[in-house]
């Protein structure tokens, strides 16, 4: 059986999200010595020279003008905001928390698709995003014991990750993957320079830590680069919904490294998101394969 675009596209966003996964348990880890800031740092640096390296190596480096790509640099902001909001609050709430309030993703990327995209989306699959929503009220559950803050950072981290994503998909694909990739490194690395001081300052690495952080920074170089390329090489309402296998990885290291447990609510939150994404992939392969051959969508180069 050939291996269609789409199923290509699947295939890195699974790679993606285990890498991600990895890279925030290992970051939460790290956060009861180091601030977030001075993480972000010290991980963007080794990141940067990795993916720098990679990029000249295969020759994807481009002249600086091409930052002013409007795209380029909303998914750079996307990925910068996201990645703030996201570490901030995981390291005061359960990584699986975290994890399931980020299933919401593959909803809001089809909605901002049919919103910016003209994506066709029907009154089916809104049903659906409407009441993935509400499974996150229940995960976050505001106003009932359990809340915590710390919960709407990761619902901002949806936010800002889907304008990354969607950006992503509007930049021209003339523009190598690796690049995008060494220019959303180097400025998450930046924004975790400017911040050390005012989010605690600096404080003694030893190597042991270093040596996680460096681990991290690879996870982080797997995670960037096969985002790209899962939503450049398939549909994004075919690709998105693979994002769930995160929540897998982030239940298991939950367990054996922090000692967290899944509540009630987290689970039946969960549940109701990640039912209404597939339901959401199952419409959209319905209507996909009721279109003429005619008016089947242009193929996205990688």
């Amino acid at each position: 059986m050939a291996i269609t675009p789409n199923m290509r596209g699947a295939l890195f966003m699974s790679l993606s999200m285990a890498g991600f996964t990895f890279n925030d348990s290992i970051i939460k880890l790290l956060t009861t010595d180091l601030s977030i800031a001075q993480l972000l740092f010290l991980r963007g640096l080794v990141a940067s020279l990795l993916i720098y390296l990679l990029a000249r190596h295969r020759r994807a480096l481009r002249p600086p003008r091409v930052l002013l790509n409007r795209w380029v640099a909303l998914r750079v902001a996307g990925e910068v905001g996201g990645t703030l909001t996201f570490l901030s609050g995981l390291s005061h709430i359960p990584i699986a928390n975290a994890s399931a309030i980020l299933q919401a993703l593959p909803l809001a990327v089809t909605m901002g698709a049919a919103i910016f995209l003209s994506e066709p989306v029907g009154w089916r699959r809104w049903g659906a995003i409407l009441i993935g929503f509400t499974g996150i009220l229940i995960i976050v559950r505001p106003g009932l014991a359990g809340f915590s803050p710390y919960a709407l950072m990761i619902v901002g981290t949806v936010i800002f990750a889907t304008v990354r994503d969607i950006a992503t998909r509007k930049v021209d694909s003339e523009i190598p993957s690796l690049y995008l990739s060494t220019v959303t490194a180097i400025v998450v690395t930046l924004a975790g320079l400017v911040l050390v001081w005012p989010m605690g300052g600096w404080k003694p690495v030893n190597l042991s830590e270093f040596a996680l952080i460096s681990l991290a920074a690879c996870l982080v170089l797997i995670g960037y680069q096969c985002i790209i390329m899962s939503m450049r090489e398939g549909e994004i309402s075919f690709v998105a919904p693979f994002r769930y296998t995160s929540l897998l990885w982030a239940l298991l290291m939950g367990v054996v490294l922090f000692g967290e447990y899944p509540d009630a609510y987290m689970i039946t939150g969960a549940v109701i998101v990640i039912g209404s994404g597939l339901y959401t992939l199952y419409r959209e392969r319905i209507k996909s394969s009721d279109k003429p051959a005619s008016h089947a969508p242009p193929r996205h180069s990688p």
